[in-house]
């Protein structure tokens, strides 16, 4: 019997967190999605979903192109975590355990309301800051 072997490598995968599920790990995970087309797996979930997405980050996806209307916030899951290449945190006010062998970042995004900036200057910046934190993402697990 022989071995076959295939040069095609895993899809890498990424699962985006934030604590509801609703706005910042949805926003990571539409951008990636457009970003990857399909060359890395995309996961979003909450530590404490909420009951419906963020019209806000609804909005500033579909400004974009990218439609998640057919999203939910979802909690996060062992069978997840278990399978994901990277784990990575959106905010501080989620918290989970890191896990052996799964790359595990936490990225303290902008937070424009802290400066008393609203509606959509602030949905653009929060945005534009996770796009280009994907994009680096994106490069280090494609290595394109």
């Amino acid at each position: 019997m022989t071995h076959e072997t295939t040069n095609a490598a895993k899809t890498p995968s990424v699962l985006f967190v934030c604590s509801k599920n609703s706005g910042k790990s949805q926003l990571a995970a539409g951008l990636m999605n457009q970003l990857a087309g399909g060359a890395v797996t995309v996961y979003s979930a909450g530590t404490k979903p909420g009951k419906s997405l963020n019209p806000q980050a609804v909005e500033s996806l579909t400004e974009l192109g990218i439609d998640i209307t057919g999203e939910h916030p979802k909690p996060v899951t062992d069978e997840v975590l278990d399978t994901v290449d990277a784990v990575i945190i959106l905010g501080t006010e989620a918290k989970l355990e890191p896990r052996d062998g799964t790359r595990f970042e936490v990225w303290d995004t902008d937070e424009p309301s802290e400066r008393g900036i609203e509606g959509r200057e602030r949905r653009h910046l929060v945005r534009d800051d996770i796009q280009a934190r994907v994009q680096k993402l994106y490069a280090e697990l494609t290595g394109n």
